[in-house]
């Protein structure tokens, strides 16, 4: 075999292998495309020398330049790779949950990184997203990669990894499941094997906390809230994200993200971090609900090397609520089976203000769903309505201006544990069955169900 000419040579044709033990209680068979062996050990390798690749050809990044981007550390990580065969400097700018395996990787290129908060909003001038186009633009000979909105991210995926999924597979591929970032690997590769059979379902996973699962199956942003699990999720839509290619998205919580990336490892021997885990956490639902003899396929983005002091360090899990025996180890279905069964109320906005407050009057509620078209829109409650009458609003007016969108959607069989999270912001959980709402979960719910637990559990 032939020396390769340098090591970008070595990116991409990855192995495939089938998971044996995780996965093995369904019908499906389960593969791993093992990213982490590309030789900056991620996925964001491909998109990385895709990115470089065409800003020369642009006349993007010239000779002397300077590579700025903000990234989770693997972008950054691919991008330093081909920087420092290529001769240019680096700048990165991380959100500070990042492990600081992924800052001592970028500098050990000679990169600058730039640590800036996690908990801000996108537009928040301290963001990383901000922080990092003003120094691209403060730079002189800066190239902003910029790989939220660059369509060689998605393009690396549809050349590279999709056909590569394909050839491996001989085409006997029936499902293929990605842990969602900026959308680049699941729409490149969606877009790649939907073209050679339109019958391959492509799934997202999505952590708790991300805008893609509502925005998916509702049509509206939500507010995204902070998680733990690094690498995948947003709070914003990149253009780099195609949904037209995608079937379905899957959530997924930070404890599971963890229990599958640890149980990767010591089960499957396969090296890799959190966002696998949560790939492949939404894997199994996947074949669990099939229930069908199945070929299901998924990304092994990078390398637990880089999350030796989180993710694989027990005591960071203890500290941080991961290990720990969980009485609330029930779904949302065990939730709902402990009350007595109650029809879905809704509303529409063309519903006027004195209907709904009948409306919650007579059934003794304090807020309903409203519906536009058959997807849900957002929630309107009493204390919207009393709050608009004290106002002076005239109760024959549509409610329309008065519906809110803090609200989150839960699944049967979701955990029950994971409603704290949404009932500590103060968010309205509805609960969804193949894609229709068909139930409102309250606190009062959930206390009783903590109360019924609990007292078992003593």
């Amino acid at each position: 075999m032939a020396a390769n000419a340098s090591v970008i040579e070595t990116v991409g044709n990855t192995p495939i292998v089938r998971l044996n033990r995780i996965g093995s209680h369904t019908r499906a068979r389960i593969y791993a495309k093992l990213e982490y062996m590309n030789p900056g050990g991620s996925v964001k390798d491909r998109v990385a020398f895709q990115i470089v690749e065409d800003a020369e050809r642009e006349g993007l990044l010239r000779p002397g330049g300077t590579i700025v981007e903000a990234t989770s550390g693997n972008t950054g990580i691919g991008l330093a790779l081909a920087a420092a065969l290529k001769g240019y400097k680096c700048v990165f700018v991380m959100p500070d949950k990042m492990s600081e395996e992924k800052i001592k990787a970028l500098r050990a290129f000679g990169a600058r990184v730039v640590v800036t908060p996690t908990n801000v909003e996108p537009d928040d001038p301290r963001s990383y997203y901000c922080v990092s186009k003003r120094i691209a633009d403060e730079t002189p000979g800066a190239f902003y990669a910029n790989q939220y909105h660059n369509p060689s991210n998605p393009k690396a995926h549809y050349l590279t990894t999709g056909p590569e999924i394909w050839q491996q597979l001989d085409g006997k591929v029936d499902a293929f499941v990605s842990a969602a970032g900026t959308g680049g690997t699941i729409s490149g590769v969606g877009k790649y094997l939907k073209e050679q059979n339109p019958d391959v379902r492509i799934v997202a996973a999505d952590p708790i906390g991300s805008v893609y699962y509502d925005y998916f199956n509702t049509g509206r942003l939500p507010p995204a809230y902070s998680y733990t699990v690094e690498g995948f999720g947003e709070d914003f839509l990149p253009s780099t994200m195609n949904f037209d290619f995608v079937d379905e998205v899957i959530r997924v919580t930070d404890a599971e993200c963890f229990e599958y990336a640890r149980r990767l490892v010591r089960e499957e021997g396969i090296y890799t971090g959190g966002s696998s885990g949560g790939a492949v956490a939404a894997c199994v639902k996947l074949a669990e609900r099939l229930n069908r003899d199945v070929s299901i396929v998924t990304i092994m983005a990078d390398s637990a090397s880089r999350y030796l002091s989180k993710v694989f360090d027990d005591e960071w899990m203890r500290q941080n609520g991961f290990l720990r025996d969980d009485p609330l180890d029930g779904t949302v279905a065990d939730l709902l089976g402990m009350r007595e069964p109650t029809r879905l109320q809704t509303a529409s906005v063309t519903d006027s203000v004195r209907d709904v407050i009948e409306r919650l009057k007579s059934h003794g509620i304090s807020q309903l769903p409203v519906f536009v078209d058959g997807r849900v829109h957002g929630i309107i409650a009493e204390r919207d309505l009393l709050d608009f009458l004290v106002r002076g609003g005239d109760a024959l007016q549509p409610i329309r201006d008065l519906v809110e969108s803090r609200f989150a959607i839960v699944e049967l069989r979701n955990k029950v544990s994971l409603l704290s999270q949404f009932f500590a912001k103060d968010l309205t959980v509805l609960v969804m069955e193949s894609g229709r709402i068909i139930d409102i979960v309250t606190k009062i719910d959930f206390i009783a169900y903590v109360s019924s637990t609990a007292a078992r559990v003593r």
